[in-house]
Formats: structure tokens, C-alpha cells, sequence
């Protein structure tokens, strides 16, 4: 062939790959076997080697793009990607329904029923029809940029569909389209990694859900692409014509369901169940029917997903909190499963409490297979009547973290055995210490140790979470005290590239960004420097209030050396927090620890006083989630206004900003006559 007959068979070649993707990925009718679809690709990359300026980025043959990444990089949700409100029985259905009719007196209602995939989200953003990022969720706000990973899954096309759909759009004629939906590994595929991996002594994967998350966070896209992972389209956030800018629902679509048509017309897998229904009594009708599929459904689900049908009504009904309020998440029941308690053991957490763990014989339940369960404190054992051989019912929904939820008494044979905390710490043997839960009748265990090695492994992953320090996970930080590069967090910043880059699975670059992360983070706010220090009862808040009253470490040693009062009168603060600050600061221990710190680098910011403002003296506190900014943004807007957050609500509360799911800080404002906000209130009164 010649170069012109070269660059038609290219051409070609493309066409009917692109058109094979789409029929084996989107129509889920293959019309040729695996061999062919491989034969046809490996002819095109063959001809693309021997003339490579006919080489395209989009096309299907550059799925797996670029050189392993160092890390993800942050990415801008443009508009916030949400999360949705749960219901679990047919009541809470209705509830939720009188609540959104109250917004829509004589609009006729339909709803839109799909499957609630048990993935991962993600936003794809498409320009002038060509693939150009793909992110994660992350809090909604910030997600991170995998757009290489996406780009390996075959089920999301690289360049829009051309072709007009019936709703008169064509991908081949958008500006700016922005897609959400949910990347899912198949239960088919899931089997067929855990044998592989077993076969080559690799930790196994505990559900389809955990697979595709951990497939997306492969650094090497060549990784990501041998999971085989499938997407699934479920909505449009945005969409830009030639013309002019579509927001939220696009002029042209008048309805939810049109949304999923046009997502089908541009090349995406949509849920093929989906139904629209014209009362909540088919929406029911359509849920037990999906539940009779779900066993056997390709992939994992935990629910149904119910939009309002009309995108004008959804308009209408808004956002609250973090959810739409013209959207419902019906979750199935939480699955249970009986097992036998084989042990009791207790973990040493990071400021030394003891807490019991349930190991059991290994148990399916919710898709995943678990051993253990935590029991949280004595009194929930005692609750429970719990000993060591009963079975128990355990409880697990979706991902959420196994439970004891009963004990079936019948069962017992007369071996079971009461379970008693250890008199001594499991792990270092230090004195074990009962101390009354502040505001709590319940009696907390804790090791005495302050060098308990348990103790410290938990606080060194607090202390680089609240220092930010990002690129020090657990493992890591277990590998280096394992490699005896640090003993406690103040070696830390010592680190350097030639301790890391030698060891086994780092290197060079990968001991750079870890060694710059830390640099970047050695200066650090005073009221971040005292959480960090994980003093008993010291929290974010506490921190803040003790830091702001001192302005500096110096200040905070001499009285803190010498006197409880001046602790103990600071507001918010009580007797219990003043002691353990006071017995903090006086240990020889805790001193050479925060000497070392500053030795090695770490420099301690003065914290300001608190501006006098329009929020001089009012107490404020934040329940539930906010739809308009972060609770840590609302919280940083109070105080440069010269106004205070604490942590719980009392007579001394001046405002109670409310979100969404509030909890029970709402009940207690309302039986102490505090002033309630909702969000919008409240952004009123920041103006």
C-alpha cells in the first residue's frame, strides 16, 4: 500500500473498531468474537508504527494515554457534584413525596426510575465533542483528575456520536459537555481478578465496588486498562451548543428520562432497566421487580434511584444541603448474615483507648466477606449480653462497616465465655487506666504508656493528617518506622531523598514529592500544632479557643507549668480538658517531643485574637451539611467576624445553623429555645 491507501485503511480500521466498541460496550450485541475486534486493533497500531503522522490522541487506539503519573493532581467541580438523600421503606417514600408536593401544588408528577449503581461517580467533560478530563467526586467541590484511567475503559467513548439525536442534538456540534455517571467493575470481572490475584499471592478484592475505586487510583493507566472497567452515563451537567450556554436541564430537553435518550445517542452505556412512572405506586411496583433481578444482576447495586421526571419541577424543588431535594436514593434492607464470635481483641487507638474488636468466622454479607466487627466499649457488650462463642447476627449494608446488631441466646452450649478488658495494654503492657467519658456515663479504658508503640503508630497518622501532609499514607509511614527511618512524627522532617529512594517500590522521583510535601508543610498555625499534639480531650475546636486565648506556644508552657486557672476559665473550656492540658504540658516527655519539632524545622504560627466584628460574643454552632460552602469555610467566616463555634449546643448558644441532616444538636436548640438558621438565613446575616 501507498501512503494515501495507508491512510484509508487507518481511517477504515478506525470506523469499525469505533463501530464494534459501541455495539459489544453501549448496544451489548457483539456481532464478532473477541479474536477479530484484537486482530483489527493490533493491524491498526501496526500501521500507525510504520507511519506515525497519522497518529490521533482520540482515537481508539490511544486508550491507555501517557507515562505513569507521580500523583493525581486537584481539579474544580465546575458545578457541585451531589450526593443523594436515602430512603428505605415504602413510608419514607411517601414522606418524601408530601415533602416535594408542598413545592409543586397542582403539578401533575412523574418520576424516573434507575438503578442506583454501587460505583464509583465521576465527571467526564467533553470539548467540541473530544474527551479532554475526567475527575473523581471527591467532597464535591474538589475531586481529582484521572482523565488517563478513564480513558483505558472502553465504554466511554473518546468522541461524541455525531449524529443528531431525536432530541435535535448532535455530540459532533457541542462546545462544552460535561457527563456524570458511575465507573463499575462486573461482578464477572471481579471473580476473575481475585483468581488471578490468589494465584499470584495478592491481597483479594472484597466487592466490585472496592475494585473499581482501587483500579482508578493506579497511578499507570496501563494498570487501570487490564481491570476492564465499564461506565455507566446518568446524567448531563452542563451543556454548551455553538449557540448559546444550556445550564442545569439543556433548553431543548424537557424531561429527565430525554437526558438518558441523548446520553445513548452520544455513545454512552445508560441503565437499561429505567423506566418513567406516573405515580409512586409504579415506582414501587418497579423496585420490587428490580429486587427479584438483583442476585443476578451483572453488577453490583444497592438501590433505585427516583428523579422527578420533569427537569422545570427539579428547577423548582432545588438543592438542600448536599442533595437535590427532586431526588431519592431507596435503599434495599441492610443485609444480615449469623455467625459465631471466635474472639474478642482490643486495638490501642492512637490517644490510647481501648477499643474491643469481634473476630468471627469469615462471613458473606453485603457482597463482601468479613471477619471482624467493632464493638466500640464495654457498655455496648454488656448491651448486647455478648460473649466470646456466641453467634451473632451481624449487619452490613453497602460498604458501610459490619455490626453486631444481636446475639441469639438459643444458641449458646454452655462454653461461652464472658469477656473481661485486659489489666494491662495488649501491645506494650503499660497500666490500663478507667476514665469517665466527659458529658457521659460510659467508663473508657486507656493505656497509661505514653512511649506504647500502638499509641504512636495511631498518632503519627493524626499527626500528618492534621499537618496535610498527603503524601504520607499508613503504609508508609509504617514502612518507614519499620526501616527505622523514624521512631516517633518529629523525624519526620528529617527526611530526606537519599533515606527513601533506596527502599523498595520508591525511587527517585516518588522520594522527591515526598520530601518537598513535608518541607511544604513545616510551618503550621498554632491551634493546627496543638491538635496535632493529640492532647486527651483536645480537639479542632478546643485547640482553636486555647490558641486564640495564648497567641503563642511560650505563653500556653508558662501557664500551663504553673496553673490550671487560667485554662480552666477560657470559654468552652472545662475542668476535664484544663487537667489533661496541664498533665500534657508538664510531661517531660510531651516537652522534649515539641522541642524536637521545632529543632527539626517545624515553625509554629502566632494565632491572631479573634477581630471584634458583628459576631462579637455569639456562640454559633454548625449541624448537618451546608450547600453553598464547606462547614470549614462557614466556620472561618464566623471568626473573622469576631463570633466563636464550639462543639455542642447550651443555654450559652447564641445561633444554631442548621443544614441538612442536622441530627440531634437541632432537638437539643429547639428544648433550649436557641435561635435555629437554616442556610439561607445564615448567609443573610454573614452579608
Amino acid at each position: 500500500m501507498d501512503k494515501t491507501q495507508t491512510q484509508k485503511r487507518i481511517q477504515k480500521l478506525r470506523s469499525e473498531i469505533a463501530r464494534l466498541r459501541n455495539a459489544y460496550h453501549i448496544e451489548n450485541a457483539p456481532g464478532v468474537t473477541d479474536d477479530i475486534y484484537d486482530s483489527l486493533t493490533r493491524e491498526l497500531k501496526e500501521l500507525l508504527q510504520k507511519y506515525p503522522e497519522f497518529n490521533d490522541l482520540n482515537s481508539p487506539e490511544n486508550r491507555v494515554a501517557g507515562k505513569p503519573l507521580d500523583k493525581f493532581v486537584k481539579v474544580k467541580h465546575e458545578t457541585r457534584m451531589l450526593s443523594l438523600n436515602d430512603v428505605f421503606n415504602e413510608e419514607e417514600l411517601f414522606d418524601w413525596e408530601k415533602r416535594i408536593k408542598k413545592l409543586l401544588i397542582g403539578s401533575e408528577i412523574n418520576y424516573f426510575c434507575e438503578v442506583k449503581f454501587d460505583g464509583l461517580a465521576v465527571s467526564l467533560i467533553y470539548e467540541n465533542g473530544i474527551f479532554t478530563r475526567g475527575a473523581t467526586r471527591g467532597d464535591g467541590f474538589i475531586g481529582e483528575d484521572i482523565t488517563q484511567n478513564l480513558k483505558t475503559i472502553h465504554s466511554i467513548p473518546l468522541v461524541l456520536n455525531p449524529l443528531l439525536s431525536p432530541e435535535g442534538v448532535g455530540g459532533g456540534n457541542l462546545k462544552y459537555l460535561e457527563v456524570r455517571g458511575e465507573v463499575l467493575m462486573s461482578k464477572k470481572t471481579l471473580i476473575s481478578l481475585n483468581k488471578k490475584n490468589k494465584k499470584e499471592n495478592k491481597p483479594l478484592f472484597a466487592n466490585s465496588r472496592n475494585a473499581a475505586a482501587g483500579s482508578l487510583r493506579q497511578l499507570d493507566p496501563e494498570l487501570a486498562a487490564e481491570r476492564k472497567l465499564d461506565f455507566f452515563a446518568y446524567d448531563i451537567a452542563e451543556m454548551k451548543e455553538a449557540g448559546p450556554l444550556l445550564r442545569g436541564p439543556a433548553s431543548k430537553l424537557q424531561t429527565h428520562s430525554e437526558k438518558h435518550k441523548l446520553l445513548k445517542s452520544f455513545g454512552f452505556n445508560v441503565d437499561q432497566d429505567d423506566a418513567v412512572c406516573k405515580d409512586l405506586k409504579e415506582v414501587i411496583s418497579f423496585i420490587k421487580k428490580f429486587e427479584k433481578i438483583r442476585p443476578n444482576f451483572p453488577y453490583g447495586t444497592d438501590g433505585v434511584v427516583i428523579s422527578v421526571d420533569n427537569l422545570k419541577l427539579q428547577e423548582i424543588l432545588g438543592v438542600v444541603g448536599k442533595a437535590p431535594r427532586y431526588m431519592a436514593a431507596f435503599k434495599y434492607p441492610a443485609e444480615k448474615a449469623t455467625t459465631v464470635v471466635k474472639n474478642i481483641v482490643v486495638n490501642v487507638g492512637r490517644t490510647g483507648v481501648l477499643t474491643p474488636l469481634a473476630i468471627f468466622e469469615p462471613t458473606l454479607v453485603a457482597g463482601s466477606t468479613v471477619s471482624k466487627a467493632t464493638l466500640h466499649n464495654m457498655d455496648q457488650i454488656e448491651r448486647l449480653g455478648l460473649k466470646i462463642g456466641d453467634t451473632v447476627v451481624i449487619e452490613k449494608a453497602g460498604d458501610v462497616i459490619p455490626k453486631v446488631v444481636e446475639v441469639l441466646t438459643r444458641m449458646r452450649i454452655g462454653k461461652e465465655k464472658k469477656f473481661k478488658m485486659p489489666e494491662v495494654c495488649p501491645t506494650c503492657g503499660g497500666k490500663i487506666e478507667k476514665k469517665e467519658l466527659p458529658g457521659q456515663k460510659s467508663v473508657a479504658y486507656y493505656c497509661s504508656n505514653s512511649k506504647c508503640s500502638a499509641k504512636n503508630e495511631r498518632y503519627l497518622e493524626h499527626f500528618v493528617s492534621v499537618f496535610e501532609i498527603y503524601e504520607l499514607g499508613p503504609k508508609i509511614l509504617r514502612r518507614f518506622k519499620d526501616e527505622g527511618l523514624i521512631t516517633d512524627a518529629a523525624d519526620i522532617f528529617t527526611l530526606t531523598k537519599e533515606d527513601i529512594a533506596p527502599l523498595q517500590r520508591f525511587g527517585e522521583k516518588s522520594a522527591e514529592n515526598i520530601v518537598q510535601e513535608i518541607k511544604n508543610k513545616k510551618k503550621i498555625s498554632f491551634a493546627k500544632f496543638l491538635w496535632a499534639l493529640g492532647i486527651l480531650h483536645v480537639g479542632e475546636e478546643t485547640a482553636r479557643d486555647i490558641a486564640v486565648h495564648f497567641s503563642t506556644l511560650e505563653k500556653l508552657l508558662i501557664s500551663a507549668r504553673t496553673t490550671l486557672a487560667e485554662i480552666d476559665n477560657i470559654e468552652n473550656i472545662g475542668p476535664a480538658v484544663s487537667k489533661s492540658v496541664n498533665e500534657f504540658f508538664n510531661d517531660k516527655n510531651s516537652l522534649n517531643f515539641i522541642k524536637k519539632l521545632q529543632e527539626n524545622g517545624v515553625i509554629i504560627e502566632k494565632a491572631e485574637k479573634t477581630k471584634a466584628g458583628k459576631f462579637t460574643g455569639l456562640n454559633f454552632v454548625l449541624t448537618g451539611t451546608l450547600a453553598q460552602m464547606s462547614r470549614e469555610i462557614a466556620k472561618e467566616r464566623i471568626l473573622a467576624l469576631g463570633g466563636k463555634v464550639v462543639g455542642s449546643v447550651s443555654k450559652n448558644t447564641s445561633y444554631v445553623v442548621a443544614g441538612i441532616d442536622p441530627g440531634s444538636k437541632l432537638k437539643n436548640a429547639e428544648k433550649l429555645g436557641v435561635k435555629i438558621l437554616n442556610e439561607k438565613e445564615f448567609l443573610e446575616i454573614l452579608k
